[in-house]
């Protein structure tokens, strides 16, 4: 396997390089092979506009699960399930932040879901920041996280090292002081 040039070794081969040598090149290669039908399988599936970003996530993620890859598929079979899921996430964070758009456009304080003059916008952000700079840190860094840096809440409990009901919770709570405080920032009265 070592003497054949990297390029006449099929995408098994290249894996396991990858899998037990951490071999740039290999890896390099196979990102080159099939990073366009990934490209493609983003956009058959209904990606308009970051599918370069989830082709990027899905490699990143073959990376991370190298270890996991046995020969006995085809490493497409495994690439795409890799792909597969890469998807099914990013779904779910878009189910996420329309029901954090709809809960927020939901609120009875309408300067809080829409600004009414167009400078209310700039000040709207900047109440925001101090908002979020009050919230204390477990609740801030939740909001980061799960809203701005779009992570499952899985993958947010993993990284603060608590449990993806505790995760639940402090959203519930970040989302509800937020509202609090914007609303009585307004001069709005529950």
């Amino acid at each position: 396997m070592d003497s054949a040039p990297l390029e006449q070794l099929d995408d098994a081969d290249l894996m396991l390089r990858v899998r037990s040598q951490d071999d740039e090149a290999a890896f390099a290669l196979l990102v080159s092979r099939h990073q366009k039908s990934l490209l493609n399988f983003f956009i058959r599936s209904g990606v308009q506009y970051d599918s370069e970003d989830l082709v990027q996530q899905t490699f990143l993620r073959l990376y991370r699960y190298r270890q996991r890859y046995v020969a006995s598929a085809k490493f497409t079979t495994f690439l795409f399930l890799l792909a597969r899921q890469v998807w099914i996430d990013e779904l779910r964070r878009r189910q996420r932040r329309q029901r954090l758009a709809e809960s927020l456009a939901a609120e009875p304080y309408e300067e809080f879901a829409a600004p009414a003059a167009p400078s209310a916008g700039v000040e709207g952000d900047l109440d925001l920041a101090r908002a979020l700079a009050a919230l204390s840190e477990g609740l801030r860094q939740v909001i980061e996280l799960a809203v701005y840096q779009d992570l499952p809440y899985a993958e947010v409990a993993e990284i603060l090292k608590i449990p993806v009901g505790t995760v639940k919770s402090r959203m519930f709570n970040a989302l509800a002081k937020l509202r609090e405080m914007l609303g009585g920032k307004r001069g709005d009265t529950p």
